[in-house]
């Protein structure tokens, strides 16, 4: 039975391949946070149907590959297409998740990675399960079972270390040439890069080097490399209300189970309060405040939380959506003496978000 949904906004998310929007221009990859480099892949596949009708008349070159060719459409390979539905596939549980059966934390959990895709203009995600019989798949049967059959592919993108297939022996160049046997054009996108200052060299830009900007507390990098603040969504739930006691009331905040946590500590941020309007999340006016993400250990906390306190607020926030981007890391967690240490520091690190909210 298909699981589709539209997951309060316009993508269709799709847990199996029947029934889907077809015929599909599909990009292919994990895209977890739909950083920057992810955007490039994604892109050549949105409105590809209007592209793929343009040329077929012959009016407009495609463009394909890292090789930089021109290819210009035969007339009546083209002529006549059906719309074609901009589509992101990715894999139910990830990868390695699989592979290792350790739950791996996301920069972008379901709902985020929707969010995400809509700004993007996608219009379908297809979430492949990745099982023992899809890891079994050669890339030349993933290709005509998956891409062709189930998906009715009439074009791909794929960034350039893109790998598929049992043990991931396919190569972006091996689908390339194995979707060409069915006619289908693959776009190989070169990686995104960005120019790190010490020294200076171009970095590809990745997941992983997000994933570990976001460990050491270099909020700035995470974001330029996201193309977008780094945020941390989820509603407001009953905390120990310790915060109110030394005049700092704070929303303890529930997230996804799967959502990547940054380094443990102090943040300046900015808080959105969403709801709901049309079935659709609409971002409300932006709030400043600091953000805590830790244990507690002054207060002798025995779990961790994510707890926000905004700057001259004094509504009820319980039950309430928060979004809420990271700015700046502050300071890590540390133990203080006394409640009353603890209050002079959160003094001083709103002083300090403030200047910084202020100007940034």
């Amino acid at each position: 039975m298909l699981n589709l949904s539209q997951n309060g906004c316009s993508v269709w998310v799709a847990s199996s391949t029947e029934g889907l929007l077809t015929p599909t221009a599909v990009a292919l990859g994990k895209f977890d946070g739909v950083h920057l480099g992810h955007h490039r892949v994604i892109q050549p596949v949105l409105h590809a149907g209007d592209r793929l009708s343009v040329a077929a008349q012959g009016l407009v070159p495609v463009q394909e590959s890292n090789d930089n060719q021109q290819l210009t459409a035969d007339e009546g390979q083209l002529t006549n297409k059906e719309r074609t539905y901009s589509t992101v596939v990715t894999f139910h549980p990830h990868p390695q998740e699989f592979f290792t059966g350790q739950p791996r934390a996301l920069l972008t959990p379901l709902d985020e990675k929707v969010q995400q895709l809509r700004s993007l203009g996608v219009e379908q995600l297809v979430l492949l399960p990745f099982d023992k019989e899809l890891s079994a798949l050669s890339p030349e049967d993933f290709v005509e079972k998956i891409l062709v059959q189930q998906l009715q592919c009439q074009r791909i993108s794929v960034g350039h270390d893109f790998c598929f297939g049992k043990q991931r022996r396919g190569t972006a160049r091996d689908l390339q040439l194995l979707a060409a046997k069915y006619d289908i054009p693959v776009t190989i996108v070169p990686l995104q890069t960005y120019t790190d200052s010490a020294p200076t060299q171009e970095i590809p830009i990745s997941t992983s080097l997000i994933r570990h900007s976001l460990e050491s507390g270099d909020i700035k990098n995470a974001n330029l490399l996201l193309g977008r603040p780094y945020s941390l969504i989820g509603v407001v739930v009953q905390g120990q209300q310790l915060g109110r006691t030394i005049g700092f009331p704070t929303a303890n905040i529930q997230l996804p189970q799967d959502k990547f946590l940054p380094r443990k500590g102090v943040y300046a941020v900015r808080v959105s309060i969403l709801s709901k309007t049309s079935d659709e999340t609409v971002p409300q006016p932006q709030n400043l405040g600091v953000m805590n993400i830790g244990d507690r250990p002054t207060v002798n906390g025995t779990c961790s939380s994510v707890e926000v306190h905004l700057f001259d607020w004094s509504n009820d926030l319980y039950g309430k959506k928060l979004a809420v981007q990271l700015v700046e890391f502050l300071r890590p967690e540390e133990k203080f003496p006394s409640l009353e240490a603890l209050k002079t520091q959160i003094q001083l690190d709103c002083t300090v978000a403030r200047k910084l909210l202020s100007v940034d």
